[in-house]
């Protein structure tokens, strides 16, 4: 199976036991009014918050990785400035100078790589959080619609064994 698989998987299977479940509930006399969403839209929605999360936490990743990278630059534009000023003052301060620059240059780089790698790490943690989480509610909202499926059915059947003479539901109702 593939991974889009796994993910579609407990949103067909709401799907399927809905329609179940709808149609054992249709065949009842009783008629009854929910004001909750159905498995369908909590799905949907728990999957579009999964989406939400995972295209913030990608977003922060990148403006992370994007400033660490403009930091860089930015202290390599000034030392390299530096350097060029040293040099018109002489040969031995700029070469002090470009030593002292480019070890600021390439501490500043490191700074910056590692905050942006950081920063990368804490939001792909942040991410797979989200969607465990979104997953592990959709498991629960298609277990729970496995349930209240099986429910209606059972009820289904005993409102038919009522009107079947010589079944026990038939016998029960008569008394």
């Amino acid at each position: 199976m593939t991974t889009s698989s796994i993910r579609t998987l407990p949103a067909v299977l709401a799907l399927a036991l809905a329609s179940i479940g709808i149609a054992a509930v249709a065949q009842t006399t009783t008629t009854t009014t929910t004001v909750e969403p159905t498995v369908t839209e909590r799905a949907k929605e728990a999957g579009s918050d999964a989406v939400d999360a995972t295209k913030r936490t990608t977003k922060k990743a990148v403006n992370a990785t994007e400033n660490g990278a403009e930091k860089a630059w930015d202290a390599t534009k000034r030392t390299t400035k530096k350097a060029a000023n040293a040099t018109e003052d002489g040969t031995e301060k700029a070469w002090d100078a470009t030593k002292r620059t480019t070890k600021k240059a390439v501490n500043a780089t490191e700074n910056g790589a590692e905050k942006a790698w950081d920063a990368t790490k804490n939001t792909t943690k942040k991410a797979t959080g989200a969607t465990k989480n979104v997953a592990a509610k959709t498991g629960d909202a298609v277990e729970n619609a496995g349930h209240k499926t099986a429910d209606g059915m059972r009820s289904a059947g005993h409102a038919i064994g009522e009107k079947v003479p010589g079944t026990a539901e038939h016998d029960a109702a008569k008394k």
